[in-house]
């Protein structure tokens, strides 16, 4: 049975009150959210000059994305609360101002304490931007035209993940690492003007926004601090896990135990609340709480390969940090191509159908992957990124699509800021997972390779002296023997990433048969 939604469409308004384009809006906002996503990924490049630059570790120096992370992880969950408590509008310019200045800030940090610091603000800037988008972008189109929104979207939150590394490389390594926040500066300030020009709050978000005030600002504390610890621990968790070995660390013990008991607390106090922090009661609609689910596996997949591919290219076939951003490229091109396509085709096919297919050319390109070797060439890594860059840019669209499809207009902000955080918590545990897999799959490769090699051996002898011919003439065989341990640590490594791959690939493809149980987007009237 399918429950009734109001699909009134308001035109969006300036602040004169004049009616607009919405495709104005759309690429205002969507300015804004590339900047932010475009930043999360775009310092990791950056690390290693921040520790020479500040005379720290490179593992102290992790800490500026670390910081980052978990303030844009406590405050993505809570912008629906914030947006409903100030208005959208206001709290969306707020986000802007706060975001540019903190960027200007982190780009003239003296030491890495106020870097750190001024990364901790700009994440609680940047945490509020990418839900109220995208909330601000499905109040501006009718229901009939949403998919080619949430393609405009999707081009930034997508296409920002994937080129973020090689231009952070390029501007580092051209001019300062300085620069990769200093850049957000004009850009915010475009933003600002725009946003303060051409945006404000629907009818139906005003009125419950004015409700809320009207009843007294009460503000959900233990939500807060529910929320805080839960989400601000985990996300410590996920960064500092693989560095502090896990669970043998008592400080990651620690931290996981107060997210487990915060995050089981914190749906039962809110599902309480009139106003809670974190609109839990959202979920108990099926499409949304499936269409979580499949962004959790899209923020999984997305960020767990694109850690994945330039690593193994870098590290064991000699490609440079822009050699391997060439590699992502190709797809991130492509997931610019199809978004407009899947935006157009939306409302003529069931998406349910659409997504299956994005699983299905993920599923198949990263079991490709699975499947190459360090002789590999470049158009063939690309190609399947390619193939990669088809299948994301088939699920981001129908997702979000029917994430919304039996949702009031006035739950869309704090609808964006769950599903927002589902892709988020995705990506940290993709990127986190797969770095931990990779260590332990190459650990158990070396013990089994090692396993296989002896003197008495033939293929062992035979490779010996096929090395002969090119030792220097002074050598002993010592140096046969340590080219033959590097080579064994070059395959358990090479073996361990195609593990890697096809646990994804696996992924991608268990989660098909969860795309059934949505319902058709297509019965909402449009």
């Amino acid at each position: 049975m399918s429950v009734a939604v109001d699909t009134t469409y308001y035109p969006p308004r300036d602040v004169r009150g004049n009616q607009i384009n919405p495709w104005l809006v759309a690429v205002t906002v969507a300015l804004t959210t590339f900047m932010e996503v475009l930043d999360i990924s775009i310092a990791n490049v950056a690390l290693r000059h921040i520790a020479g630059d500040m005379s720290v570790t490179e593992d102290e120096s992790v800490w500026v994305l670390t910081s980052y992370m978990v303030s844009n992880a406590i405050v993505l969950p809570m912008s629906g609360w914030l947006s409903t408590m100030f208005g959208r509008r206001r709290f969306y310019l707020f986000c802007v101002a706060l975001f540019s200045a903190s960027s200007l800030l982190c780009g003239l940090a003296p030491n890495l304490s106020v870097l750190i610091l001024c990364r901790i603000v700009q994440g609680i800037g940047g945490g509020g931007l990418q839900p109220s988008s995208q909330a601000i972008l499905m109040d501006s189109f009718p229901v009939s035209k949403r998919g080619m929104a949430y393609a405009v979207y999707g081009i930034t939150t997508v296409l920002a993940p994937a080129i973020g590394p090689t231009i952070g490389g390029w501007i580092t390594d051209t001019f300062s690492w300085r620069w990769i926040f200093l850049i957000n500066v004009p850009v915010g300030l475009l933003s600002l003007y725009l946003s303060s020009m051409v945006l404000s709050d629907p009818p139906a978000f005003r009125e419950t926004s004015e409700r809320f005030r009207r009843d007294g600002l009460k503000i959900d504390w233990i939500g807060f601090v529910l929320l805080a610890v839960g989400f601000g621990c985990l996300q410590v968790v996920l960064d500092r896990g693989e560095q502090d070995d896990w669970f043998s660390s008592s400080f990651i013990v620690l931290l996981t135990t107060l997210s487990v008991v915060s995050l089981v607390i914190l749906p039962l106090w809110e599902s309480r609340q009139r106003y809670p922090m974190v609109d839990v009661l959202l979920l108990k609609e099926r499409n949304f709480l499936f269409s979580n689910i499949l962004m959790f596996l899209v923020g999984f997949v997305l960020f767990g390969s694109t850690v994945l591919i330039p690593l193994l290219v870098q590290t064991l076939m000699g490609y440079s940090a822009t050699d391997a951003g060439l590699v992502l490229s190709p797809g991130a091109m492509t997931v610019l191509m199809v978004l407009p396509f899947v935006g157009w085709v939306i409302n003529k096919v069931d998406v349910r159908h659409l997504i299956v297919f994005g699983l299905l050319c993920n599923g198949v390109g990263l079991y490709l992957f699975s499947h190459t070797n360090l002789q590999t060439d470049y158009v063939t890594f690309a190609a399947i990124r390619i193939l990669q860059g088809i299948g994301l840019g088939f699920l981001f669209v129908p997702i979000n699509t029917t994430a919304y499809a039996w949702l009031s207009p006035e739950k869309s902000s704090n609808a964006s800021a769950i599903i927002n955080l589902s892709r988020n918590l995705g990506g940290s545990f993709g990127i986190s997972l797969v770095q931990s897999w990779l260590v332990r799959g190459e650990q158990q490769h070396q013990a089994d390779l090692v396993g296989h090699l002896s003197a008495l051996s033939a293929t062992t002898t035979q490779w010996l002296s096929g090395m002969l011919p090119v030792l220097p003439l002074n050598s002993d065989g010592s140096v046969s023997y340590a080219l033959l341990y590097q080579t064994l640590i070059q395959q358990a490594s090479a073996l361990s990433f195609m593990d890697n791959f096809r646990i994804l690939s696996c992924l991608a493809l268990a989660f098909i048969p969860l795309v059934y149980g949505l319902k058709r987007a297509s019965a909402v009237r449009h």
